[in-house]
């Protein structure tokens, strides 16, 4: 059971860092702690051994978040790369960030009214 928590926990971990936490910078680095330590902290509480029922539970729907974020992600790039009614906007400031960041340069910020 120990090792099967720990997977979920890690894969869980992974997908909030991932989609959440640092998902939706435009070049800079934007943190949504709030929700990692709430993620976190339920993970740690001690939860009662003999409610297994109750612990499966917790498990299955730990692991059918970490599912949800991560076909949600590749669901929106999917209708990127297809192009299809979305505003890529966001997409191509994030693109052109990571390479201006690659090679050690920062875009400025664009006034927008």
């Amino acid at each position: 059971m120990g090792s099967q928590t720990a997977k979920v926990y890690r894969d869980l971990l992974k997908a909030v860092k991932k989609h959440i936490v640092n998902g939706n910078s435009n070049g800079k680095e934007h943190t949504k702690p709030n929700f990692l330590d709430f993620v976190s902290s339920e993970f740690h509480k001690n939860p009662n051994l003999a409610d297994t029922a109750a612990l499966q539970r917790k498990l299955k729907l730990a692991r059918d978040y970490t599912l949800m974020l991560n076909s949600v992600h590749h669901h929106k790039e999917l209708l990127f790369s297809y192009n299809i009614a979305v505003d890529r906007s966001d997409e191509v400031r994030r693109t052109l960030g990571k390479s201006a960041a690659s090679v050690g340069l920062r875009l400025p910020e664009v006034y927008q009214p």
